[in-house]
């Protein structure tokens, strides 16, 4: 047993999502009305396989994650998702159109395997996971993509990364005595350092927040 699993991005969706009334009105709204977007007998489907629009956009922002079109994605979908599409197609009697996939950005660029997911649209921003491939994600992926979801916790991680940096660099070589300001004064500059550094290398290379790229299809986001 591995002391820190990787991170299974179906079960972190699964768990995101809630079941409570409005979830429940908007399939049963499903439910009432013909699909605009693929013609489906929601009766036949798994309910814990369908997702709202809110919590796709959630994960995709905590996990740094995009949410496109299957145009959009680079690699080729395993013999596994066509399986699954064609039994869908059979069961509903329907040719499914409009897939989306969530995955880390490099995969719409990069041929790699780490945890995409499958989905089709259902209509009124709801939509059916088909099939789950890949690597689990990094244990850690969460908690690295963190200083990514604004500005504020980019922030403070800047200053916390600063903290450690000073308490690393050896003060004898700014002065002979220590003291409270020599500290904080080169707790500063490193500072200044860090974030010239990381805010020259995000704008150079056209990074934005999560919230900002979870759907977006340009490369430089």
């Amino acid at each position: 047993m591995k002391l820190f699993p990787p991170t299974d991005i179906a079960v972190k969706l699964a768990n995101a999502q809630s079941n409570d009334d409005a979830f429940l009105a908007g399939i049963n709204s499903l439910l009432a009305r013909p699909q605009s977007t693929n013609a489906f007998d929601i009766e036949q489907l798994a309910t814990d396989k369908i997702y709202h629009l809110d919590t796709i956009r959630d994960i995709c922002i905590d996990y740094r994650l995009r949410f496109l079109d299957l145009k959009y994605f680079k690699n080729d979908l395993p013999q596994e998702a066509f399986d699954k599409i064609a039994v869908l197609e059979i069961e509903h009697d329907t040719t499914l159109t409009g897939f989306k996939v969530m995955a880390p950005s490099k995969l719409f660029r990069l041929k790699n395997t780490d945890d995409p997911l499958l989905f089709v649209p259902l209509g009124n921003d709801y939509f059916y996971l088909i099939h789950q491939w890949g690597d689990d994600l990094h244990p850690f992926r969460k908690a690295l993509m963190w200083p990514f979801k604004n500005i504020w916790n980019l922030l403070l991680t800047l200053l916390v990364v600063s903290w450690g940096a000073t308490l690393l660099t050896p003060m004898a070589i700014f002065t002979k005595t220590t003291s409270w300001t020599t500290f904080w004064m080169v707790y500063f500059f490193n500072f200044k350092a860090i974030a010239s550094v990381v805010l020259f290398s995000g704008f150079a290379l056209g990074k934005n927040f999560n919230p900002a790229i979870w759907n977006s299809k340009y490369n430089k986001a």
